[in-house]
């Protein structure tokens, strides 16, 4: 890692007593970079904005490091924050570190077919416990009041993902702007009222070793915010479609057809959360949109020569597909019933 000396001395203001730090790159996301820092006795992940990042408002380190700090005692697993810094100065970029936490990560199909079909299926159903437990947070009880305003929540992600994809399209693509126009125009009155991860799927949790059913952490919050919960768990339910495999290199384990159908996770969330999914169509519809535009910001990003690491060339070969499937799900004249 470049800059080593300088987060030497950073880590010896905030971290007192730390020894002498060594730094790798671990691989597997597609947007922030993640690094494990150890100094032989403790070990820490520091997350930096990706290189040349095209969506300043998808990369905000102070954001997620605020959220991660405040779920620390609310019973939703996450990482003990450490330290955060907006001082570009130290590694080029703002950053944030928190404790690393020793589990098991599920990225592709091959991590998941390790389990068993009961394993699968306790870790599926753990994973949308885990998101309805954190939906049942009161962001007030745990300092968040004042982390954005949650009104109008659904209509400022219809806008912004569309901001970002002219922010990040490299190409002319039908169907991109009928897919905002009908979210526009088919925008419900929130659902309520909750504290949002934003960006949740099974490769952004870590599981315990021993047990897939049990969630240690809940990472990546770069895009959390205080807004409607059922957001969540549409983009949920976009990232189970196989149209989002090339966005993992091809092989995403949220898209097997091992894990629970969509429609069993919808009704598991809702008997677990208390919550009305009924109108889930169109929250499934802005996360195949939400999706596609993450899609071909990677895409941008790796074209223009700014990606570190390897699986990043099958990106862009996603995002038709996810619009095409927004479009599907949320027609003109009405819902569909495939969701």
């Amino acid at each position: 890692m470049r800059h080593l000396a300088a987060l030497q001395a950073f880590f010896e203001a905030e971290v007192p007593g730390c020894g002498q730090l060594q730094a790798e790159l671990l691989h597997g996301g597609r947007s922030n970079l993640t690094y494990r820092v150890t100094d032989g006795r403790s070990v820490w992940v520091l997350r930096r904005p990706p290189l040349g990042g095209l969506t300043p408002s998808a990369h905000d380190m102070a954001r997620e490091y605020r959220v991660v700090a405040a779920l620390r005692d609310s019973g939703v697993p996450v990482a003990r924050a450490v330290a955060q810094t907006d001082d570009v100065s130290v590694i080029g970029a703002p950053f944030a570190v928190v404790e690393y936490v020793d589990g098991r990560a599920i990225r592709n199909r091959e991590q998941l077919d390790a389990l068993t079909d009961a394993e699968v299926a306790r870790c599926a159903l753990g994973l949308v416990e885990v998101l309805a437990r954190l939906h049942a947070v009161d962001p007030a009880a745990v300092g968040l009041a004042g982390f954005g305003r949650a009104e109008g929540y659904l209509a400022r992600q219809i806008r912004r993902w569309n901001d970002q994809w002219q922010r990040v399209a490299t190409r002319p693509l039908v169907g991109v702007h009928s897919l905002y126009e009908r979210l526009a125009a088919t925008c419900p009155v929130e659902s309520g009222t909750a504290i949002v991860h934003g960006d949740f799927r099974i490769d952004n949790v870590i599981l315990d070793a021993a047990d897939a059913g049990v969630v240690r952490a809940l990472v990546d919050w770069e895009m959390a915010a205080l807004g409607d919960p059922l957001a969540d768990l549409g983009l949920h339910l976009a990232y189970s479609d196989p149209a989002f495999d090339p966005v993992l290199g091809g092989s995403a384990a949220s898209t097997s057809p091992r894990l629970p159908s969509a429609d069993g996770l919808a009704a598991h969330y809702a008997e677990v959360s208390g919550r009305d999914v009924e109108a889930l169509h169109f929250y499934v519809a802005l996360g195949y949109f939400k999706a596609a535009v993450i899609a071909e910001g990677i895409h941008a990003r790796h074209v223009g020569g700014m990606t570190v690491g390897t699986g990043f060339e099958t990106a862009g070969e996603a995002v038709a597909p996810l619009v095409a499937a927004g479009l599907a799900v949320l027609p003109l004249g009405g819902r569909s019933d495939g969701r």
